[in-house]
């Protein structure tokens, strides 16, 4: 484990360089709290976070059950933010299960998960808050809802955020990235329809703070909680506000999906969550909201235009 500050860290950010993770990151160091970030290459943490003085940096694959708990020597905390191909969602409990197993060889005392609204199957009310049934009915939202079992029986002191659809400034794993990057360069976009149905999508650099206050509020533990974006927006809306007009989509929808996924297996798995594009799942997220004094959420309008940003300057 190699270390870039001089104060040791009590909290670890595992799977630390994905979107949530960065996140996560920029808003422990706008707090002066050191962290550490834990991945698979250490070469591609140093070049995510050097920059960040708060930061050290531990190696670990809990993809190898053979691996010691010595990147989580010392932490008090874990942010669990370790993300799967989408065709590989069985790997979601036995990681999760592992990663229990060091922290509690490692003498950690509490884990927060970043989950999903896969847990909770088809709305049975029209927003969803922490009391909603947890009844999913895809394979993805049961190995979902088995790997919070996981964590909830683990004896550790726990909590959940789950979060809907998330956008932002580069953000590639986004339902939205292709909308911004083909605005930008000036070409169709691809997306999955319907694309004039109301969703809900999470601003990103939003989620980092909502974490750092979590770690800080010991209420937060215990409990499972959902955070929503800031209201509804339509993908139609989201492209139109893009292009700075009448956008140029591409839509695909349950059944070209079916037909793609012959031949492409990301497409396939897109299949049984289609659901969610016809019938999305709205958060109430007003507990949260009350338990951190209120959430600073991003208006789509400002998202759109720091994602329209970033995409010209990659494309330039």
């Amino acid at each position: 484990m190699s270390q870039a500050n001089s104060a040791h860290a009590a909290v670890g950010l595992l799977g630390a360089t994905g979107a949530i993770g960065r996140s996560t990151a920029a808003a422990l160091s706008a707090r002066a709290t050191p962290f550490r970030v834990i991945g698979r290459d250490e070469a591609r943490l140093k070049a995510e976070f050097a920059q960040m003085p708060q930061a050290e940096f531990a190696v670990w694959n809990p993809g190898d059950p053979k691996a010691a708990p010595r990147a989580l020597e010392g932490l008090s905390t874990i942010v669990h933010l370790l993300g799967v191909p989408y065709d590989r969602f069985k790997l979601h409990p036995i990681l999760m299960r592992r990663v229990v197993e060091a922290a509690a060889a490692a003498g950690v005392k509490r884990i927060l998960l970043i989950g999903t609204l896969y847990v909770f199957g088809r709305a049975r009310t029209p927003r969803i808050d922490e009391t909603h049934p947890r009844r999913p009915h895809t394979y993805k939202g049961r190995r979902r809802k088995e790997q919070e079992d996981i964590l909830m029986q683990s004896g550790l002191a726990w909590s959940i955020l789950r979060l809907p659809d998330f956008y932002g400034p580069g953000v590639e794993s986004s339902f939205l990235h292709d909308i911004f990057a083909a605005a930008a360069e000036g070409r169709r976009a691809n997306v999955i329809g319907p694309v004039k149905v109301p969703h809900e999508f999470v601003f990103v650099p939003d989620v980092g703070p909502v974490i750092a206050q979590m770690l800080e509020t010991p209420a937060a533990f215990g409990h499972a909680w959902n955070l929503g974006g800031a209201g509804t927006i339509t993908e139609y809306q989201v492209a139109q506000q893009a292009f700075g007009g009448k956008p140029k989509l591409r839509v695909a929808g349950k059944l070209l999906l079916r037909l793609a996924g012959l031949f492409n297996p990301l497409m396939r798995e897109l299949v049984e969550m289609h659901y969610l594009m016809t019938d999305p799942l709205i958060v109430d997220d007003r507990a949260l909201d009350r338990l951190l004094g209120g959430i600073r959420k991003t208006p789509y309008d400002d998202g759109i235009r720091q994602c329209m940003a970033a995409a010209r300057k990659a494309k330039a």
